[in-house]
Order: C-alpha cells, then sequence, then structure tokens
C-alpha cells in the first residue's frame, strides 16, 4: 500500500471513529406523545410554548373534523395496555370518562389543579377538565328578528323551522357528548323522540363547524354549535347572534363542555407528560386559550373570560353527572348508529 492510500485510510478512520464517539454520545431531546382533539389551530401554539419553555418536544396526533374526539379514543382503545399516546388532550369530557371506565388511565396529582372548580377533577386523580365552550344557538340576524330568536333546542323540532335549522350528525364530538348528555337527563324513550323529531325538521350536518358557516351564510336561518365555532363567525363581522338556550324556567340550561386532560396507563414518557400536564392546567394557559379566537371559557375564578362569551355563573348551567352520562354514551351511540347512518 502507497503512503497515499495509508493516508487516505488513515483519515477515514479517523473520520469513523469521531461519528462513533460524538454520535454514540449525542442525547436524544426527551419528548411526549399527545393526542388532541382540541383543534391544531388553538392548540398547536400552546404546544409549541410548552417546547420552548421545558426543551420537551411534543409529537401530536390530532383528529379530523368528521370524527372529531371519537377517532381519537377509539385509537387509545384499540392500543390498550401498549400505548403509543402518553397525554389525551379531549376537548369534551364523555370520552374521558369513557376511558377511565376501561381503566386505561392512570392518576397523577397535578400541583396545577389547585383552584380548580369542584366537578372539574376526577377524585382519583384521573383527569382534569379546564376551558370551557357552551352548547349554544346561533342565529341569523338578517332571517331571524332578535323578538323571534330561538330560545330551546327543542326549537328544532318546531315545524316553522323545517329545514331551515341545523345540528352536526351526533355520532362525534359535542354533539355526540350533549346528546348523551340528555340520553341521562331525559331517559332513554324521550331523548330518542327528541332526535328522531330532530331529524325530520333540521338539516344534519357534518360538524359543528358547518353548521355556523351555515348560518352565517344564510344558508339556514340557525343552528346548534360551539362558542367557538360561533364566535369565529361572529368575529368575522357575520349577521349573527349567539344565544344561550333552555334558560327559563323548568328547561334544562346550557350544557357547558370543558376540555380535559388524562394521562395514560404504562405511556412510554410518563415524567414528561406529567410536566405538560403542571403546563396545561395554569391560568396562563387558561386565559390564553380564553383571549384566542376560540374563546374558551375559564373555569378558573381568578381567569377573566372573554366579553365575548358567557359563563355558567352569568347564566342557567346544566347540570351534569359526567359518569352518568357517560354510561349512556353507548346506548345513544348505537341508537345514532341505526337513526343517522346512511346504509
Amino acid at each position: 500500500m502507497t503512503r497515499q492510500r495509508e493516508a487516505r485510510w488513515s483519515w477515514w478512520g479517523i473520520l469513523l471513529l469521531s461519528v462513533l464517539v460524538f454520535g454514540c454520545g449525542r442525547k436524544e431531546a426527551p419528548e411526549v406523545v399527545v393526542y388532541a382533539a382540541l383543534d391544531q389551530e388553538f392548540s398547536g401554539a400552546i404546544l409549541d410554548r410548552f417546547t420552548q419553555v421545558s426543551g420537551i418536544v411534543v409529537r401530536a396526533k390530532y383528529d379530523v373534523e368528521s370524527t372529531k374526539t371519537v377517532g381519537l379514543t377509539q385509537a387509545i382503545l384499540a392500543e390498550g395496555e401498549h400505548p403509543r399516546c402518553d397525554l389525551f388532550w379531549n376537548n369534551e369530557i364523555l370520552n374521558t370518562v369513557r376511558l377511565e371506565r376501561a381503566g386505561l388511565l392512570r392518576s397523577y396529582r397535578s400541583p396545577s389543579a389547585v383552584g380548580l372548580p369542584a366537578g372539574m377533577q376526577s377524585p382519583a386523580g384521573l383527569w382534569y377538565g379546564f376551558a370551557a365552550r357552551a352548547r349554544v344557538l346561533i342565529v341569523n340576524t338578517n332571517q331571524i328578528p332578535k323578538d323571534r330568536h330561538p330560545k330551546s333546542i327543542r326549537d328544532l323540532t318546531d315545524a316553522q323551522w323545517h329545514d331551515r335549522c341545523g345540528i352536526a350528525k351526533p355520532l362525534f364530538g359535542t354533539t355526540a357528548t350533549h346528546a348523551a348528555c340528555l340520553f341521562a337527563a331525559w331517559g332513554d324513550e324521550e331523548a330518542q323522540d327528541f332526535f328522531r323529531r330532530v331529524k325530520q325538521n333540521a338539516r344534519i350536518m357534518s360538524g359543528n363547524k358547518q353548521v355556523a358557516t351555515s348560518v352565517a351564510s344564510g344558508s339556514l336561518a340557525f343552528g346548534l354549535t360551539d362558542t367557538d365555532d360561533a364566535v369565529i363567525e361572529l368575529e368575522k363581522g357575520m349577521p349573527v347572534a349567539i344565544v344561550y338556550p333552555d334558560q327559563r324556567e323548568g328547561e334544562l340550561g346550557t350544557l357547558f363542555i370543558p376540555n380535559t386532560l388524562s394521562l395514560m396507563k404504562n405511556s412510554p414518557h410518563a415524567k414528561e407528560a406529567e410536566k405538560l400536564v403542571d403546563f396545561l392546567l395554569t391560568a396562563d394557559v387558561e386565559r390564553q386559550l380564553a383571549a384566542g379566537p376560540s374563546a374558551q371559557i375559564p373555569l378558573r375564578p381568578e381567569v377573566p373570560a372573554s366579553s365575548r362569551v358567557k359563563t355558567p355563573s352569568e347564566v342557567k348551567a346544566m347540570e351534569v353527572k359526567w359518569p352518568e352520562a357517560a354510561a349512556k354514551w353507548d346506548a345513544a351511540a348505537e341508537f345514532f348508529k341505526s337513526e343517522f347512518t346512511v346504509p
């Protein structure tokens, strides 16, 4: 071997040794896997901020509008005792309670949970609720004068609004949550009768956002949606108003649905997930969600709500026992599959 070739092999040997030494010594950044049902446009910046302050990389999987919340829940159920998900940021609560009932959540007592109102955390530390949305009626003010605004979800069955009102398909998201709460409050027979009449009278849309945009455009006179979708149309300057339904004596009141956080049992990044829970439950995050485009409704009394929405202290709120509503989920889901799924 010539000296030139010997020198060349010597340099290659040094380069290879450097790669082995320095490459093996490099530590990968810690990470946490989050399944997030809250829209990326609302939750993404908050998760990015956590990475900035903690150095922990967030690997987020988001749900799609057509299977909102239910799709991620089904993924977690399918993963079972071998989860890929560390933390579930649900944009509602009943599917979180379903995961609790399935024994897939683990307890964690977050120091950031101090100050959350009663009923907004699992007694066993299996989930935490924060930053709610309300189920409201969005009304096109060009089509319906104020003195004729619908005042109840039961107006969805009123024949005068036939084909002029709308609701999201009650198989997914907050509409499915709302439906299960009604099954618990009214009983199966009354709830089934109500939704059959809704199906006959109202247009069934693919999601809450589609309901809000259809009302804003004038395709519908009014519809049932969430405050975040309604507020977006209001702030665009569209001719819409928000009605908090069922405020009269004897009526159920307006349903407020919190976001929830839960940790998966046997998840691969347990400590990192706990740090993320502590971060997300702070007043600063709830304040950011309240001030942002989704106008989430803070549950902490020290966090001011946006002027764009009303809080449970300002309107009559529906009283819900979440475990009882979660127990109605399967029966309600079977009914809706038979009534609202095209063969």
